[in-house]
């Protein structure tokens, strides 16, 4: 197999840099960069916490629609590395589940009946998911009103995880590390919860996507990373760690910038000011992208 070596890779995380996270939508902008991109031949992956479902409706369908090349392919790699799929202009293929790291069915069955009975005012259970089990804020209910709500929701998740005998857990941004025998772990956004197996995350998400490319034989010359999270930057560690040349893009760094042995990019280094996040930043990088293609 004859590999192809393209300037950059882009692994993207959907919620914040490219879908808004008020109306959960990808914009038409940014559909039409991602088509651009593709067209120059720039390997694009989604790596999201999000389902094969919401992937295949605001991003693969409306790439397809605006016209996806012939012979490309994308790759969506969802649920934190759970799920994958790949799509051409002929449509999707498979879908992927490592089963291994699914939630038990009666844990779902239990955190559906909580939100039903508790919190349907503020929060969905999101049916969607095939491994791990989430809520989510609706749409219409203010941020504050919803955040204070999910924390109540958090910690009853978690004295239910201890209920079903599932070992030891964690709110992911009080202790992020694995070990200790824990096995699960309450992952909270600024719009939702996980609860997932701690096996999960956005490097096993990395991981996948080395591999989906390597099985087309394309070895990247450097990768792009974008998040609008600290959870985010895991993808740039994994990359990072196995001598994958790496920038990362924080689309939201108001939430607090570590220090990381790979250069960090925001919408500063656009001059796009500071007030500028979330998929309006995520479209200004995609179009500076195109924009170096060019030259």
């Amino acid at each position: 197999m004859n590999l192809l070596q393209p300037p950059l890779a882009l692994l993207l995380d959907v919620d914040g840099p490219l879908a808004s996270p008020l109306t959960r939508r990808v914009a038409p902008d940014i559909i039409s960069s991602l088509i651009a991109l593709v067209r120059h031949g720039i390997p694009v992956v989604f790596n999201t916490g999000r389902s094969d479902a919401f992937i295949a409706d605001q991003l693969m369908a409306p790439m397809l629609q605006a016209g996806l090349p012939a012979g490309a392919t994308v790759h969506a790699i969802c649920e934190k590395g759970a799920v994958w799929f790949s799509f051409t202009d002929a449509g999707p293929g498979n879908i992927q589940v490592d089963h291994e790291l699914a939630m038990p069915a009666a844990f779902g069955d239990a955190v559906r009946e909580l939100v039903a009975h508790s919190y349907a005012e503020y929060m969905f259970f999101d049916e969607t998911k095939r491994a791990m089990v989430s809520v989510e804020q609706n749409i219409e209910v203010e941020s504050a009103a919803y955040l204070a709500q999910q924390a109540k929701f958090d910690a009853e998740v978690l004295a239910l995880l201890s209920a079903h005998d599932l070992g030891a857990v964690h709110l992911a941004h009080q202790a992020p590390d694995s070990s200790g025998g824990i096995d699960y772990r309450v992952d909270p956004s600024i719009i939702s919860t996980d609860i997932e197996s701690v096996r999960l995350g956005k490097d096993l998400g990395a991981s996948r996507a080395v591999e989906l490319l390597a099985a087309q034989g394309i070895v990247p010359q450097a990768w792009r990373t974008v998040g609008d999270s600290r959870t985010d930057y895991a993808m740039a560690d994994w990359l990072h760690h196995q001598d994958h040349p790496v920038v990362h893009v924080d689309v939201r760094p108001a939430d607090g910038m570590p220090e990381k042995p790979y250069p960090i990019k925001t919408a500063a280094h656009l001059e796009l000011g500071g007030d500028v996040t979330n998929d309006a930043a995520g479209a200004a990088f995609l179009q500076f992208w195109l924009d170096t293609l060019a030259r």
